[in-house]
C-alpha cells in the first residue's frame, strides 16, 4: 500500500515526500504555453546526460571514421525514432504515479504470476554492467593519459586510481538519494558537454579536416555500408534514449511531481485535464532533451567523419582514446589534445553520475516486482535504492579496469540494449492500448508514429539477435 504523504511544489519544482503516492493534497495545476512549462522542466535534462557519453564519444565517433559522412543519417534516425515510445511509457507513468517497471509487468504472457519483459529487466543487470562498465574504464584511460600515475604512461594501476575516484565522488554525490541533486548535477554537466563539443565541430574549419556542407548533404542520403552492420547497431542501441534511459525517465517524470500533480483518477474531467497538461509538459521536457542528444550525437560523428576518416584512423580496443585524440592534436596542436582528454573524461563521467541513480532505481524496481521488498514502502525503497548507489558503480569500475578494453564494452551492451529494446516497445503498445486511459491519447496521427517507431526498434534487436549468434 502507497504511503500517503502530503507534499507542496518547493522552489525548484519537485515533489515534497513519497513523489509515488498520489496524495489529493497534492495536486497543482499545469502550466500553459512554453513560457511558464519551462520551470517544470528537468526529467528530460537527465536523459541527456545519460545519453551524451559512452553512444557519443565513442560509437558515433568510430562509426564516423569508419566509413566518413555515409551514415550520418542514422544519428538523425536513432535518436527521433525512440522518442515515441519514451512519451508513450512517461504517458502511462504520469497517468498512473507507477513506473516503467511496473508497466512491463502487466504485459502478457504471465510465467510464474510475472510479466515477461519483468524477467528481461532483471536480466538488464548484465546489460548495465558491461556497458557502465566500458564508460568508466574509457574514462579512467582519459584521465590517465592527462594525469598518468606512477610513469609517464597508463597503466591498470592507473587507470584502476582514476577509475576508483570516479567511484568514489560518485557514490558521495547521490547516497543522499535526492532527485534535485541528481536533475543539477546532469543539468550542468549537459549544457558544459554539449558547448563544448559543438565549438570542436567548428573549430575544426580553420584546419585541413574542415567538412562542407556537400559533406553532410551526402551523408544524408540514407546509405548503408557493408561491414559496418555491428557497430551500426550499437550506435542505434546507445545513441538517443535506449531502454534504460526510456525506462528511467519514467521514474524522473514521477520524482519530479508530474505524477502527484496530476493526483488519482478518480474518473473526472478535472483529472483528464491536468492530466493532459503535465502530460504536455513533459513532451515539452522531451523534445528539448531530444535537440540536446542530438546535436551533440551529430557533432560527434562529424569530428570523426571529417578527421579521423581521411586519416585512415579508427578507434580500437584501449586504445580508442588516444585514437579519438588524434582529431584535436593532428589539427590544433598538442595542447589542444590535453583539453580533449579533459574533455572526454567529463563527458564519459557524466554518463555514470546520471546513471548510477538511473540504473539502480531500474534494479531496484526489477527486483521489488518480484517480491524482494515493497516497492510503496518509501523507507524499504530508500535503505535498496542506496545500496545499489554504491554497490553497482563499485561493480561497474572493477569490471571496466579489468577487461581493459572499453570499445568491446561499450558495444556488447549497445547489442544487449537493443535486444531489451524489443520488449520495451512491445511494452509500450501494450501499455498504449491496453492500460492507458484514452482520453488522455494523442489521436491517430501520434499512433502511428508510436507504431512506426516500435517496429523500427523490434527489427533492429532482431537483427542484433542474429548477429549475436
Amino acid at each position: 500500500m502507497a504511503l500517503a504523504t502530503t507534499s507542496e511544489p518547493t522552489g525548484a519544482h519537485t515533489a515534497i515526500g513519497d513523489p509515488y503516492a498520489l496524495d489529493p493534497a497534492k495536486i497543482k495545476e499545469p502550466p500553459k504555453g512554453w513560457g511558464p512549462s519551462v520551470r517544470f522542466l528537468g526529467p528530460g535534462m537527465i536523459t541527456s546526460a545519460a545519453v551524451v557519453g559512452s553512444g557519443e564519444l565513442i560509437t558515433a565517433t568510430t562509426l564516423g571514421a569508419e566509413v566518413g559522412f555515409l551514415l550520418l543519417w542514422l544519428v538523425f534516425v536513432s535518436t527521433f525514432v525512440k522518442v515515441a515510445v519514451q512519451i508513450e511509457v512517461a504517458r502511462w507513468s504520469i497517468s498512473t504515479g507507477q513506473s516503467a517497471i511496473e508497466g512491463y509487468n502487466r504485459v502478457p504472457p504471465r510465467f510464474l504470476k510475472r510479466g515477461w519483459v519483468s524477467y528481461l529487466a532483471v536480466l538488464m543487470f548484465l546489460q548495465f554492467l558491461t556497458s557502465q562498465a566500458g564508460v568508466l574504464s574509457a574514462a579512467g584511460l582519459a584521465l590517465s593519459l592527462l594525469v598518468p600515475i606512477g610513469s609517464d604512461s597508463p597503466t591498470t594501476a592507473s587507470v584502476g586510481f582514476w577509475v576508483l575516484l570516479m567511484v568514489l565522488v560518485a557514490i558521495a554525490i547521490h547516497i543522499a538519494n535526492r532527485y534535485g541533486i541528481v536533475e543539477k548535477v546532469s543539468t550542468a554537466l549537459v549544457v558544459i558537454v554539449t558547448a563544448a563539443v559543438v565549438v570542436l565541430v567548428f573549430g575544426i574549419q580553420v584546419t585541413p579536416f574542415a567538412w562542407s556542407f556537400a559533406d553532410l548533404a551526402g551523408g544524408m542520403q540514407f546509405q548503408l555500408a557493408a561491414g559496418t552492420m555491428g557497430v551500426a547497431l550499437a550506435m542505434f542501441g546507445l545513441t538517443g534514449v535506449g531502454a534504460g534511459e526510456i525506462t528511467s525517465y519514467s521514474f524522473w517524470c514521477v520524482e519530479k511531481g508530474y505524477a502527484a500533480w496530476t493526483g488519482p483518477n478518480d474518473g473526472s474531467e478535472a483529472w483528464v485535464q491536468r492530466a493532459r497538461g503535465w502530460i504536455s509538459v513533459m513532451k515539452k521536457d522531451v523534445w528539448v532533451a531530444w535537440v540536446i542528444y542530438t546535436t551533440s550525437t551529430a557533432s560527434f560523428y562529424i569530428l570523426g567523419a571529417a578527421v579521423l576518416n581521411p586519416q585512415g584512423l579508427v578507434p580500437a580496443g584501449s586504445e580508442v582514446i588516444t585514437t579519438i585524440s588524434r582529431i584535436f592534436t593532428d589539427t590544433m596542436g598538442d595542447w589542444v589534445g590535453v583539453v580533449f582528454l579533459a574533455f572526454a573524461a567529463l563527458a564519459l563521467y557524466k554518463t555514470i553520475l546520471a546513471n548510477v541513480p538511473s540504473l539502480s532505481r531500474q534494479v531496484a524496481n526489477a527486483i521489488a516486482v518480484f517480491g524482494v521488498f515493497e516497492w510503496a514502502d518509501s523507507k524499504s525503497r530508500d535503505r535498496w535504492l542506496r545500496g545499489l548507489m554504491v554497490v553497482q558503480p563499485i561493480l561497474w569500475g572493477t569490471l571496466g579496469v579489468v577487461a581493459a578494453s572499453p570499445l568491446a564494452l561499450v558495444v556488447l551492451g549497445g547489442i544487449l540494449n537493443a535486444l531489451y529494446l524489443v520488449a520495451v516497445s512491445i511494452a509500450s503498445l501494450y501499455l498504449s492500448f491496453k492500460e492507458t486511459d484514452p482520453r488522455i491519447k494523442d489521436g491517430r496521427l501520434f499512433t502511428v508514429y508510436l507504431v512506426i517507431s516500435a517496429i523500427a526498434i523490434f527489427a533492429v534487436g532482431a537483427i542484433s539477435l542474429y548477429d549475436m549468434f
